[in-house]
């Protein structure tokens, strides 16, 4: 697994997470117990904190980064992403946060000071745009993202299905590869 300091700062990964070799994670990153980061995927804590919540899976392609510290936004804009969060392949979450038991589709862009509540699924190709705010309990779908109409109960217990599956796919490949 790629795991790089930078600046002597050296990423936090907590019991049971798991980096794929081909994902690189650096820096300033906390990455919570049972979550996973699968190939290709690009976790940059060069300029401000990345927390990754437990039981969180970050999938292919997928970048996250942060904002540094400016006359324009003093102190910067961490990245924050709750527990039991699944956020498909080629996401890029950037200086965002994100509340628990969420799911953000294949190819979703949320961009600075977004912040999403908990129990929130991000359809697919979704752009969450800067500063927005999305209340809990909703599906939000397009360029930009909008409230298509409140999450069933099916949907809500999916989220939590969806990061256990990926706990149980990680620790069959930390198993493959003892």
């Amino acid at each position: 697994m790629t795991i790089r300091s930078f600046e002597a700062t050296k990423p936090e990964i907590k019991k049971g997470a798991y980096v794929d070799p081909q994902a690189v994670v650096i820096g300033d990153v906390i990455l919570g117990e049972d979550s996973s980061v699968w190939p290709l995927s690009s976790i940059r804590g060069d300029v401000n904190t990345i927390q990754i919540g437990e039981r969180t899976n970050i999938q292919d392609n997928s970048t996250l980064h942060a904002t540094h510290d400016s006359d324009y936004h003093p102190g910067g804009i961490k990245t924050i992403i709750g527990n039991d969060v699944t956020v498909g392949h080629q996401v890029i979450l950037h200086a965002c946060t994100i509340g628990n038991r969420c799911l953000i589709g294949m190819g979703s862009i949320i961009m600075d000071e977004a912040v999403i509540a908990d129990d929130v699924i991000i359809g697919a190709g979704s752009l969450v745009t800067q500063k927005s705010k999305l209340e809990s309990g909703c599906l939000y779908i397009g360029r930009p993202a909008r409230r298509l109409r409140a999450l069933s109960d099916e949907e809500k217990s999916y989220i939590q299905y969806s990061a256990l599956n990926y706990v149980r796919l990680k620790d069959r490949y930390m198993q493959d590869n003892a």
